[in-house]
């Protein structure tokens, strides 16, 4: 709190200063009393006063008086134990606190909060309470409607915040009146006038101390000291020279001489002579003496020279001890220096070794990776135990319900049989059937067993009505047993996966490094480079496990999703294998820190959907992602949508057995592309899977529906993709129907591809325009995107992204249109951006973008950049954009054409000459 205690001191000053002719009305005469108060009426009102403060800790906690004041420069609220002591014991940051007095607490109390603390404080009056909590909400408007650098003038102040500020200020005063009115200024208990009345007197005498601000409070009291021993030797010397009598009083505005914050000559490491420290102490303690007595009254009039030891002896303990602990915190401070210098020198060390001494540091990694391992199985082992143990309590309650509702029903018919015989014990009361005379004694034994009866099935009744309530209670403490049971493993399984996160960022970063180090060393053949060699090949060595409960992996990550791709690709090249598993642990890492932040709210929401519609809202979410239990529901809706106007039942099934009468001329293509089709998806590379089959049935039924096409390298890969997320053949079928006849423009899938070659031309403008300096680097090196891109376009990044953002890109792209393959497109150049402008070699940049698409493991980010970064991306922009290329793409398609037919004519008007020394093909079948 030295900060806090520095500046506030010229506040607390500068108030003293302003009631500095308001002291000692008791020596003052009427004439100059009267001109101390014109004085004080004049001077512009501050926020100050008396007020009790709650606090302390232990036997000694209670009320104390404080001196409050509000510094105006500092926006904050100090307080200290006397309106005369120089240094506040502790400020209130009003910025961001809140006021609030209760009614059923005692008279005058209201809090003041702020995200640290709550501070209880007493008025003396309900009306000092209400002005002081509509002064300090004043204060906090001020605080946020004005600059926070400090005028120069007062009248700077008005001049610069401006009537805006005037504005606001008469506003909130008249919005503040409507609901509690303004409470007039209470005379003598707060503003200037306050420091004027004697400071409030406590039960004890050490009670009012604050022992928290010891250090405060021993310097205020040693400035006091000081001041009323040069107040004592000066009071006898002449009048005109250091009385207060004999000098105005200063105005509030004008600065003291020096600051009583800053640290006693005294007190400076430099030597100082005794005749100037002397004459400094006392030229000090003159100009205090001149306003505030700086020492208690009650100190300095009331207590005996004994008493005066007593407390000056106990100042001194608490100096000593407070000497102590400063003692001993140096001695922790040289501790830290030395290790601190032992850390510097074993760094500088450390950077002077050779590789030895860095392969020690990467087997510490791997022991490190190894801890984790086991601290992972460790917590496997704990989940199961809880989850056998929630499974062994949900048993017990099921066991216990239903004992409950046996005892219940048993209880309900025992209660049904009593009112039965009550019914016919009153009846036979009331009615009695009329009986043959029997003697006396007999019908008194008969009525004296009734009424035992009667008195057993009342003890039963009792009995059960204690052990229903027992057992319901039986039954709240196992619930509410199971549910903290249940909230501990989700505890865990949270735990867990954070865990996880923390393991698969840790093994990336450990299989970069074993990357860059292989970079650095090269191909070196010594004992490191084997040992880095045997290190990758570890690492590269998956280890599946089965998923656990809820969805939450205990293993760092499968080797395959949830979809049937490989998590790693099988890479040739060594390289490669490390690159991607990097990024699968990067994407693995990415899911398992948002699975609460986003995937969970996500979730929720499309739960919360219901029926789908058309709508902004259904809209964001597609973008946002749709989770993959809803997916093939939301995907059916989409093709849906979009094939209303072409399907018809039983469309699908006349294709197929067209398909079985008929051979289809592309037929033989489709065979060769099934075999091609995702290599890295076990769905499709498995020989007993069914989907093979399922692929080439909705390819040859996609070629008979759509002769004009019929089929075009691509198409296997949009229905592959269809097929792993609906599953049937017929839904497969229209969604690549919607695909191609409806969502992609006409001629997009033509031999000659006209379409898909105005798009590229589009995108480049829209590089262009997006990611100038990226396309200004990409034209100095000559690389052309469309080598790249038109696949991109033609399969709708089915070839180039993870299976996790293909699938988002697919469900914005099913409900939006192409717009989206530009918008994402756009966005993976702008994500790997700085990469690519660090190549400097046309070649390595082919080489890069080549795999660049696999390297994005964010998928937020990269959602985040394609509708947020890229905006405005109007519509209309791209058909214009779309028109202007198509018209210069026609003409050069015609002249193509134009000369393909000129040769050929050509060639077919010249006879084939056959050379001397070749022999022709009948020659050749001849001889054979």
């Amino acid at each position: 709190m030295e900060g806090a205690q520095e500046n506030p001191a010229e506040s607390s000053s500068s108030v003293l200063r302003s009631e500095e002719a308001a002291r000692g009305p008791e020596v003052l005469p009427p004439e100059e009393s009267e001109s101390c108060s014109r004085s004080l009426e004049a001077a512009p009102k501050k926020l100050c006063g008396y007020l009790n403060k709650f606090g302390g800790k232990g036997p000694i906690r209670g009320w104390k008086s404080r001196w409050f004041f509000y510094d105006e420069k500092k926006r904050r609220l100090y307080y200290s134990r006397t309106a005369q002591d120089a240094n506040p014991l502790d400020s209130i940051d009003l910025s961001s606190a809140v006021f609030d007095c209760k009614a059923d607490a005692e008279e005058g109390t209201f809090e003041i909060k702020t995200p640290s603390r709550i501070i209880t404080l007493k008025a003396a009056t309900k009306q000092v309470m209400l002005y002081w909590l509509q002064q300090l909400q004043m204060k906090r408007w001020e605080f946020h409607n004005s600059p926070p650098a400090p005028p120069v003038a007062p009248d700077a102040t008005l001049a610069g915040n401006g009537p805006a500020l005037r504005l606001e200020l008469e506003q909130e005063e008249v919005e503040l009146e409507e609901f509690l009115c303004p409470v007039q200024t209470p005379p003598g208990l707060v503003g200037v006038a306050a420091a004027l009345q004697p400071v409030p007197a406590m039960p004890l005498a050490l009670q009012n101390i604050s022992l928290k601000h010891l250090g405060t409070e021993i310097q205020n009291t040693m400035y006091n000291i000081r001041g009323n021993r040069q107040a004592s030797g000066t009071g006898h010397g002449p009048p005109g020279e250091d009385s207060p009598l004999s000098r105005e009083p200063p105005r509030a505005e004008q600065p003291l001489p020096s600051d009583p914050s800053t640290p006693d000559p005294a007190d400076s490491p430099k030597p100082t002579p005794k005749s100037s420290l002397t004459a400094n102490l006392l030229q000090k303690a003159k100009r205090q003496n001149n306003t505030f007595p700086l020492f208690a009254e009650g100190l300095t009039r009331n207590r005996t020279a004994q008493e005066k030891v007593l407390a000056l002896e106990q100042q001194v303990l608490m100096l000593t001890k407070e000497l102590k602990s400063q003692k001993e915190l140096v001695r922790i401070l040289h501790k830290a220096l030395e290790a601190a210098q032992q850390e510097k020198r074993a760094s500088s060390a450390y950077l002077a070794a050779e590789d030895k001494d860095r392969l020690e540091l990467v087997r510490h990694q791997v022991r490190q990776i190894a801890e984790l391992g086991r601290r992972l199985e460790a917590l496997e082992r704990e989940r199961e135990s809880l989850a056998q143990t929630a499974s062994l309590q949900e048993q017990q309650v099921r066991e216990l319900q239903q004992h409950v509702q046996l005892l219940m029903d048993k209880n309900q018919a025992k209660q049904q049989v009593i009112c039965k015989l009550s019914e016919q014990v009153t009846q036979t009361f009331m009615r009695p059937p009329p009986q043959p005379s029997v003697p006396s004694g007999t019908a008194d034994r008969d009525v004296l067993s009734q009424q035992e009866k009667m008195e057993h099935l009342k003890d039963d009744i009792e009995a059960y009505r204690t052990q229903n309530h027992f057992l319901n209670s039986e039954i709240h403490q196992v619930t509410k047993i199971w549910r903290r049971v249940a909230e501990k493993e989700r505890a865990l399984l949270m735990k867990c996966a954070y865990l996880q996160a923390k393991n698969c960022q840790v093994e990336s970063k450990y299989l970069a490094g074993l990357r860059r180090l292989q970079e650095t060393m090269g191909s070196e053949a010594n004992d490191c480079s084997e040992l880095l060699r045997q290190l990758i090949q570890e690492a590269l060595q998956w280890e599946a496990r089965e998923a656990s409960a809820e969805g939450v992996e205990l293993s760092p990550i499968s080797e395959y999703d949830e979809y049937g791709f490989l998590t790693v690709p099988n890479y040739e090249m060594e390289d490669l294998k490390l690159l991607a598993k990097i990024q699968a642990l990067e994407v693995h890492s990415h899911h398992l820190l948002a699975h609460e932040a986003v995937e969970r709210p996500l979730r929720e929401r499309w739960a919360a959907l219901g029926d789908l519609t058309p709508s902004v809202e259904l809209k964001q979410l597609l973008r946002a992602g749709v989770p993959r239990e809803h997916r093939p529901r939301v995907w059916r809706w989409l093709v849906h949508l979009r094939v209303q106007h072409l399907w018809s039942p039983g469309r699908y099934q006349e294709l197929l057995s067209r398909g079985q009468a008929h051979e289809h001329p592309a037929a033989r293509q489709i065979e060769l592309d099934l075999n091609r089709t995702f290599p890295n998806n076990k769905h499709f590379t498995c020989p007993a899977s069914s989907y093979p089959d399922k692929l080439r049935r909705v390819l040859l039924a996609f070629s008979w529906q759509n002769p004009t096409i019929g089929y075009c390298q691509g198409l296997n890969r949009l229905a592959a993709i269809a097929l792993l997320v609906l599953e049937e053949e017929e839904c497969a079928f229209w969604c690549l129907v919607a695909i191609v006849e409806t969502i992609m423009p006409a001629d997009y899938y033509s031999k000659t591809l006209t379409s898909s070659q105005v798009d590229q031309r589009v995108l480049q403008d829209l590089l262009s325009e997006k990611l100038p300096r990226l396309m200004a680097h990409l034209a100095q090196h000559r690389v052309d995107l469309s080598f790249i891109t038109f696949n991109w376009f033609l399969v709708v990044f089915a070839d180039s992204l993870i299976s996790n953002i293909l699938l988002r890109v697919w469900d914005a792209f099913l409900y939006e249109g192409i717009k989206v393959v530009f918008r994402y497109a756009l966005a993976i150049f702008k994500y790997n951006e700085e990469e690519i402008l660090r190549l400097h070699d046309g070649l390595e940049i082919y080489q890069y973008l080549r795999f660049f698409t696999k390297t994005i493991c964010n998928s937020q980010k990269l959602m985040n950049i394609a509708f947020n970064d890229m905006n405005p991306f109007p519509m209309k922009q791209l058909r214009q954009l779309r028109t202007a290329h198509r018209e210069q793409l026609e003409p050069e398609l015609r002249e193509l054409e134009r000369l393909k037919a000129e040769y050929l004519e050509t060639r077919n008007s010249q006879a084939p000459a056959v050379p001397e020394d070749c022999a022709s093909e009948d020659e050749v079948e001849g001889e054979a």
